[in-house]
């Protein structure tokens, strides 16, 4: 039996709807339970599309809730710069870009324990970013990321234009 307060062990996750909000930081949802019967586990809407500047928040209240992080995958484009890996709390966290654009998150805590979280994409306005959240983490919720997108007015947000080979957007200036 774990501590009070700590987190559960690797494939469990106490009940219920979290919510983790600093000033000045993203927004994080997640919805835990031990059934785990919806495809995504949360949904987090950063404030920029920097990591250096929204990893860091992320990942301490991701151990928070969950433990010590050891992985993050992420939509290549939806980045400026996409390091191999950051240290984050005297912890380093490895950090996989995908080409793939699904809108999500890939959280690893453990050797293997994954979670996925909807990102919303930092511009999108309040009442969309908020509708497509609550939509992420809606009980036995059976859309992807990208339709919850879609379905909340959200996806029209995303960035569009001319990529670079790699698939990242290009600045014409």
């Amino acid at each position: 039996m774990s501590e009070p307060g700590s987190p559960p062990p690797a494939g469990l996750l106490a009940d219920g709807v979290h919510e983790s909000m600093r000033p000045g930081t993203a927004l994080l949802r997640l919805t835990t339970t031990h059934e785990r019967q919806g495809v995504l586990d949360g949904a987090w809407w950063p404030r920029s599309r920097s990591l250096a500047a929204e990893l860091p928040g992320l990942i301490g209240a991701l151990t928070e809730r969950l433990g010590p992080i050891a992985r993050i995958g992420l939509d290549a484009a939806a980045w400026d710069d996409v390091p191999t890996r950051m240290t984050i709390d005297d912890r380093v966290v490895h950090i996989d870009a995908f080409s793939v654009g699904d809108d999500t998150a890939l959280v690893t805590r453990g050797d293997q324990d994954h979670f996925s979280l909807l990102v919303v994409p930092p511009d999108t306005p309040p009442e969309a970013a908020r509708a497509a959240m609550t939509e992420a983490v809606r009980t036995g919720n059976p859309k992807q990321a990208q339709q919850i997108l879609i379905d909340t007015g959200t996806d029209r947000t995303r960035p569009t234009g001319p990529t670079t080979a790699d698939g990242r957007r290009r600045e014409d200036r």
